[in-house]
């Protein structure tokens, strides 16, 4: 278990808020516009802030010939899958609460870790993955009635989740010897093709200009999602281990939760808070020093030899 430093979680709390209250402000653009159409368009408004941010902070655009089919698994696994079995899944789910399906990541995390990828796991960290299973399931609670009408939706954002957290594991043990942003600019602009042209295959006969809210929910994807939020995640996805990195963001299902309650008026119940501790010793047992690095102060901060 890696210490976090000060950067990482400043990062780390930007993005739990960015990403929190997107949750409800993403319903509320399904809702109203085609879900592939949708994320195409918040993608392609994303693609040219992130190549300012390259530019100015002069960050070359080049990927290397012979990194690109890598590049290209990382985009499938990491973005792809999950932008496209997430948009397909969240029309037919409550709002804050498809965050929590989507935010069982962490469990498929742990178990591929283990399964897969040679990950030998703290018992502490198998603690904060029980929490954060624990936690999600209290999320649940009132939902399972709503999901039992839709297995596919509910199979689908499982599906997502599990393709994500593979992702993570394959984000930190990449090859690509690119900077972050450049990784990260290259797999939105792959994944805004492909959602372009499934939305031009099964939506265009549902195109129709976007209310107000809808637009609203468009840009906040395209600025704060697509602009920050990802080129943050995938900074945090190489620097920490896989399991750290996506127990450190279990709280984002829950600030969805909450913002969904205020802006959809949601009831909240017993199972609401007592998952919000949970959630927090999730976070904790990934996060906090373990005693060795606090009688070490050599050990080296997470991601200190990562090129971010």
């Amino acid at each position: 278990m890696q210490s976090i430093s000060r950067k990482q979680l400043v990062i780390l709390v930007a993005l739990t808020i960015v990403w929190g209250i997107n949750w409800p402000i993403m319903k509320v653009g399904v809702m109203d516009f085609p879900p592939f159409s949708f994320r195409a368009i918040s993608m392609w408004m994303g693609v040219p802030i992130l190549a300012v941010t390259l530019l100015v902070m002069k960050v070359p655009f080049r990927v290397p010939r012979e990194h690109w089919r890598e590049l290209g698994v990382l985009t499938v696994f990491n973005m792809l899958a999950w932008q496209a079995l997430a948009m397909i899944a969240i029309p037919a789910l409550s709002s804050g609460r498809a965050a929590i399906l989507g935010y069982t990541m962490p469990i498929f995390a742990a178990i591929f870790g283990a399964a897969f990828f040679g990950s030998r796991l703290a018992p502490r960290a198998w603690m904060g993955v029980a929490a954060a299973a624990v936690g999600a399931m209290l999320l649940l609670w009132h939902e399972f009635t709503n999901l039992a009408g839709s297995p596919a939706a509910v199979l689908l954002m499982l599906s997502g989740a599990a393709a994500w957290s593979i992702g993570t594991h394959l984000m930190r043990r990449t090859r690509v010897p690119m900077h972050t942003l450049t990784v990260t600019f290259w797999m939105l602009l792959l994944t805004s093709v492909a959602l372009t042209l499934l939305a031009v295959v099964f939506e265009r006969s549902r195109w129709h200009m976007p209310s107000l809210p809808a637009w609203g929910s468009i840009v906040y994807n395209g600025v704060m999602i697509f602009g920050f939020a990802q080129g943050a995640w995938f900074y945090l996805a190489r620097s920490l281990p896989p399991v750290a990195s996506s127990l450190s963001v279990m709280f984002i299902p829950v600030l969805g939760v909450f913002s969904g309650a205020w802006w959809l008026d949601e009831v909240l119940h017993w199972q609401d808070w007592t998952a919000v501790v949970l959630m927090a010793v999730a976070i904790a047992s990934v996060l906090l020093p373990s005693r060795a690095a606090a009688r070490n102060p050599q050990v080296v901060p997470a991601g200190a030899q990562v090129k971010d």
